[in-house]
């Protein structure tokens, strides 16, 4: 926790920094760096130097990877530098049961052995343009509908008068929820090659366990290399394509870090919602998270329940236990540190200081008052019903066939989209076991019928109260059910022929109509779309204007503060300080971690805690070579007061003076909340520190061909 005497001396010493930066967060635009804080806070280089259209900046190293996560290029060669978890499909693809790349790792030994994985794209930016004039110029006046389509309009205008090349596109992204807009101009890069990555016990150590928590031991990367043509453009892949020439690439350092240091974070971070009213918060805290948090738990503890007693199904299901519980923690996370941050109290306190300067500020909380209080019944309903039917497979199935039927029978289910299906449902029946998610609907459903106001559920849906007796009709309605692959057609199942199963699509339509789980959940199905959805969308739609009218409200009513727009997945600029934390009472977490560590875990043989032979070897002769750092170890992860969220997957930590010195991949628990309400006193972000990096790839891998790539900062 911070000290009250840091507290004040850092408040006469730097008042902006605690009063804006380090205390509401902060993902920025780089066009509209906050500079002078940054400053402040030790950053050594210009705004200029991290982004500048005209000439090399860092932003030409920052890369969007393949639409979902960041990575940045740390050679004049096009090396890429991302997460683990964010190429992990590229892993798995090249993977074979004789050479598991997943288990073993993989580490090219020279250009000729990097792997091409066909659909992978890089996208840089190479300008940005407020073009809010543009875009909102002829609106004024006009009702949200009326705007709505003018500003469609005006989009498709300014997006054509941008001259790009066949690899450029322009994108036109809203911020402050419609108040101003911006242009992107990217360039996309089609030629992505695999270079490294260490073995999944290495890469994903501590998986689903240490998942959102710190103290965390995690080698959380990997390396691809960008491929252009001849001319150094953007080119599909090709043999005769050679290793991009960027216009910058990040120097790497190994220096040791020391807390308080300046740090900042450079990606592409997804969505925030800081802006709102104390009133959504609530909500959120209170109603829609919890109820999440209370499908996801039964689910888990089911899964739960047979993974520990069965060895096979642990395998099976290790996966999609993982990613169920990912936001299952997230959330809980979220719930705690929004009560214990007291966010919706600070917002009250914020909303009354609005008010105090801008009277017209109470009419808008006032409606939004009524409003989120109106649309909470159908927001309840709505959170359970999609967390429902996306955690009992055999409904999530129902869902998929329900849309198969409608295609087919409306002549839209052409060959190519039928072999897709088929692909997907093969690899869903892969690691299904339709006995165990019998069980997992059975009780879902009864806490679905037990929570959800009956004026929103299906008629007769009461039956579904009693967990016991749905455990025995789910049975029953499961083993003669096709969907489930238990049930058959044609004399063959999912399992044993499922190309016979579609062989007549009239006949497998007629079945599923009359399955009884069909049945059942397009029950569901209807009940949520005629007695929830569209009301649900008409309190959204009004309390998104709303929003656009409050954002705007704060923006001219509060000239003490720095605003950033919330996050939607363009490039943005966060900084802070190397920094522990204190999350509770009498519990202090250091802001390094160390290979130690990882022995300190290692469980011989476990899914999650297991370590190869040769780290091992590496430790216990401790053969650290320039990686060690002042304690003697190798520093593995460390945290800051970064602001970050997802899509920050892969994004460089950034010293003082621009070079990397970690790689950002998860946030700690306790902080989850910033998303919604950033605290400098317990929202974290996770970085693998570059000692730990360049550690396994030159002791663990000897892939030291690499290293000579890079421009290494000792």
């Amino acid at each position: 926790m911070i000290n009250k005497k840091n507290i004040l001396l850092a408040a006469v010493i730097f008042p902006a920094v605690m009063a804006f930066g380090q205390q509401y967060g902060g993902m920025w635009i780089p066009t509209e760096l906050n500079e002078k804080e940054m400053k402040a806070m030790g950053m050594k280089i210009s705004a200029k130097q991290i982004f500048d259209p005209a000439k090399p900046s860092i932003k030409d190293a920052v890369v969007q990877f393949d639409g979902g996560c960041t990575a940045e290029i740390i050679s004049p060669k096009g090396l890429l530098l991302t997460n683990h978890h964010c190429g992990y499909d590229n892993i798995q693809s090249h993977s074979t049961v004789e050479n598991d790349l997943l288990a073993n790792g993989f580490w090219a030994k020279n250009m000729g052995e990097e792997l091409p994985n066909p659909g992978v794209t890089v996208d840089f930016v190479l300008d940005i343009k407020d073009v809010t004039g543009q875009i909102l110029g002829n609106t004024k006046n006009l009702d949200a509908k009326q705007a709505e389509q003018v500003i469609k309009n005006n989009i498709d205008v300014v997006s054509k008068s941008f001259k790009t090349e066949p690899h450029q596109k322009v994108i036109i992204r809203p911020m402050y929820y419609g108040n101003k807009y911006y242009a992107y101009i990217i360039e996309t890069f089609k030629d992505i090659r695999m270079v490294g990555a260490p073995p999944s016990s290495i890469g994903k150590f501590g998986s689903d366990t240490d998942n959102w928590v710190f103290p965390r031991h995690t080698g959380d990367f990997m390396m691809f290399r960008i491929y252009a043509d001849k001319n150094n453009k953007p080119a599909e892949y090709s043999k005769d394509n050679v290793p991009y020439k960027p216009k910058h690439f990040l120097p790497v350092s190994i220096k040791d870090k020391k807390e308080g240091d300046f740090t900042f974070v450079f990606g592409f971070p997804g969505r925030t919602t800081e802006y709102l009213p104390s009133i959504a918060v609530e909500k959120i805290r209170t109603e829609i998270d919890p109820a999440m948090i209370d499908v996801r738990d039964v689910a888990l503890k089911t899964l739960d329940e047979k993974m520990r007693a069965d060895q096979a199904t642990k395998i099976k299901y290790a996966s999609k236990y993982a990613s169920v519980a990912n936001y299952w923690k997230k959330w809980k996370g979220e719930v705690e540190g929004l009560t214990k941050s007291d966010a919706v109290g600070k917002k009250q306190h914020y909303e009354q200081s609005l008010i105090a300067k801008n009277p017209e500020v109470k009419t808008t909380l006032d409606e939004f008052n009524r409003l989120y209080t109106e649309q909470s019944p159908y927001a309840l309903s709505r959170a359970y019903y999609s967390e429902v039917i996306r955690n009992a497979e055999t409904l999530s199935l129902a869902n998929n066939f329900y849309n198969f039927a409608n295609a087919a029978e409306s002549g839209k289910m052409d060959a190519k989209t039928l072999e897709n299906f088929k692909n997907r449902l093969t690899e869903i029946y892969k690691n299904y076991d339709p006995e165990l998610d019998a069980k997992v609907t059975a009780k879902v459903l009864a806490l679905y019928a037990n929570r959800v106001q009956p004026q929103f559920l299906p008629s007769g849906f009461e039956q579904y109260k009693d967990v016991n007796r749905n455990l025995q009709t789910i049975e029953e309605l499961s083993k003669n059910s096709v969907i489930t692959g238990r049930g058959t057609l044609n004399g063959a199942t999912m399992y044993s022929g499922i190309d016979k199963v579609f062989e007549d699509q009239n006949s497998l339509v007629q079945n599923l109509k009359n399955d009884p789980l069909m049945k059942l959940f397009t029950s569901m199905r209807e009940s949520y779309l005629t007695k929830t959805d569209g009301k649900y969308a008409e309190y959204q739609k009004q309390i998104d204007v709303l929003q656009k009218k409050y954002m705007a409200q704060q923006m001219e009513t509060d000239k003490n503060r720095t605003f950033y727009p919330d996050a939607n997945s363009t490039l943005r600029v966060t900084y802070g300080e190397v920094k522990g934390s204190n999350p509770k009472d009498a519990l202090y977490y250091g802001y390094q971690t160390h290979l130690s560590g990882v022995m300190e875990k290692y469980v011989p043989g476990d899914y999650e805690f297991d370590v190869p032979k040769k780290l091992i070897d590496l430790y216990n002769k401790k053969d650290y070579g320039i990686y060690k750092n002042s304690t003697g170890d190798v520093p593995v992860n460390f945290t800051a007061t970064n602001h970050t969220t997802g899509g920050n997957s892969g994004s460089p930590a950034l010293d003082a003076n621009g070079n990397l010195i970690g790689l950002n991949f998860d946030r700690q628990w306790e902080g989850t909340m910033s998303d919604i309400n950033f605290d400098p006193r317990f929202s974290r972000n996770i970085m693998v520190d570059t000692k730990y990096i360049l550690f396994i790839v030159d002791k663990y891998a000897d892939a030291k061909w690499l290293l000579n790539e890079m421009k290494i900062v000792k």
